[in-house]
């Protein structure tokens, strides 16, 4: 460790009740997507603390702050930090005016984050970097309340779901070369995480059918509620066709199901997701989804209108992870860290994916929660290890990068294959952002 590594754990660590309480403060009025007002706020009055005048209204709610190195002609180092949490009312620890719960571990990533500002920003620190630190507060990675998404899309408000998305579109990432992502994962303490993971599109499904009494006269009503279950016992149907190392993964549930048990449902909505590893498979199983929707709608005579959002790729893992693997490695103290295996396929999704596909994504993973992710009782239960060790690995991955005249940065950029350009993302994802209307074609007694 150099003199300048120590200076930057000394540095976190002199300031680490500051950034457990950065922790605390989101954790205890967490925000869903696209609506992080408070949170970005309070991104941008700390930025402000250390002099730096925030960049905001980025998709909405998203934030940035720069920070110039010695050498500012270097490479620019994005810290990312994700601000919304999950729709979870029933969770002990949701807000009650927003019904979010940080079950997903956000506000960790803000706190190490914001936390790293302690020693980026001194003085010797900074002249030691030859390039810039892009501080990177970021919208909507959970790609929830969709029909909520759907009618900002409507609005012209944003054209993607998902934060990055949206800000890969609208050029906030045009000036980056190299993103440091983070994540909760609790069951570790420490572990690089360099493996690739599931990408996703969404569907909302509508069902349109004629309501009746459903005792009376079922025989004079279409049932929109027997369309989706077609649909989904369709969809079930096609399981065992998907390949095994595709990862797929198909799964949703009934939004709206109807009105009473006494009325045949006229309106049915559901919302699902269509996972897979790459690309082709996605658009494989997309297919055979909005196949299986139209067979249900087909054999009921219902209406339909099957709405495809472009959700996340799947991450692409980085060539060169020395950078984070040594701040790991420096920062991890009696923590143990967790042994990397290249070979896992997350089954889940992040938009941390469509950054991956565009310029180099380094990731890490620390523990101090409880329980799993997305679990409504998950909470913090070591906020040292969750909020200042992931400080301390992402000041000193930055640090890492830019030192030497950005060594490690310029060896992680000319490694780097770009399997997207900006230009070829937003043609993929504008292709794929599309409706499909089916009429009604009931058949009724008359």
């Amino acid at each position: 460790m150099d003199k300048i590594e120590q200076k930057i754990m000394d540095l976190i660590e002199r300031h680490k009740d500051e950034i457990i309480a950065i922790g605390r403060d989101i954790w205890n009025e967490p925000e869903l997507g696209y609506k992080e007002y408070q949170t970005a706020g309070k991104f941008c009055r700390h930025l402000k603390n250390f002099g730096i005048e925030a960049e905001t209204g980025l998709a909405i709610t998203g934030a940035k702050g720069y920070l110039k190195g010695a050498g500012a002609s270097g490479p620019t180092v994005a810290l990312i930090g994700e601000m919304d949490a999950l729709p979870m009312a029933d969770s002990p620890y949701a807000g009650r005016e927003t019904g979010a719960a940080h079950c997903c571990g956000h506000n960790a990533q803000m706190a190490g984050m914001m936390g790293a500002l302690y020693a980026l920003c001194d003085a010797r620190v900074q002249e030691a970097m030859d390039g810039n630190v892009v501080f990177f507060a970021v919208p909507a990675e959970e790609f929830v309340e969709m029909e909520f998404k759907h009618g900002l899309m409507e609005e012209g408000k944003i054209a993607f779901g998902g934060g990055k998305s949206e800000l890969i579109r609208v050029g906030a990432f045009d000036d980056i070369d190299v993103a440091v992502g983070h994540h909760i994962a609790p069951g570790i303490s420490l572990a690089l995480s360099n493996h690739r993971s599931n990408g996703f599109m969404s569907k909302i499904v509508r069902f349109h059918g004629i309501p009746a009494h459903a005792a009376e006269a079922p025989w004079s009503g279409v049932d929109a509620l027997s369309a989706a279950a077609l649909g989904i016992q369709a969809v079930n149907a096609q399981r065992e066709f998907f390949r095994d190392q595709d990862t797929v993964r198909v799964h949703g549930f009934i939004s709206k199901g109807g009105e009473a048990m006494n009325v045949i449902a006229d309106n049915v909505t559901m919302e699902y997701s269509v996972r897979a590893n790459n690309i082709p498979a996605i658009l494989d199983a997309s297919r055979k989804f909005d196949r299986a929707m139209r067979s249900g709608a087909v054999a009921t005579g219902c209406g339909a209108k099957i709405i495809t959002m472009p959700g996340y790729l799947p991450v692409m893992p980085a060539g060169d992870t020395r950078a984070v693997e040594e701040a790991i490695l420096a920062a991890a103290g009696s923590y143990e860290v967790a042994k990397h295996d290249p070979g896992i396929v997350m089954g889940g999704s992040t938009d941390f994916g469509e950054v991956s596909q565009i310029l180099p994504l380094l990731q890490f993973n620390t523990g101090g929660y409880t329980n799993e992710l997305h679990n409504k009782e998950m909470h913090p239960v070591d906020e040292y290890l969750a909020y200042v060790v992931t400080a301390k690995v992402f000041a000193l991955t930055a640090y890492n990068l830019l030192k030497n005249n950005g060594a490690y940065a310029r060896a992680l950029m000319e490694q780097h294959e770009a399997v997207l350009t900006k230009e070829s993302y937003i043609q993929y994802m504008e292709k794929h952002n599309r409706v499909e209307t089916i009429p009604m074609e009931p058949v009724v007694m008359e």
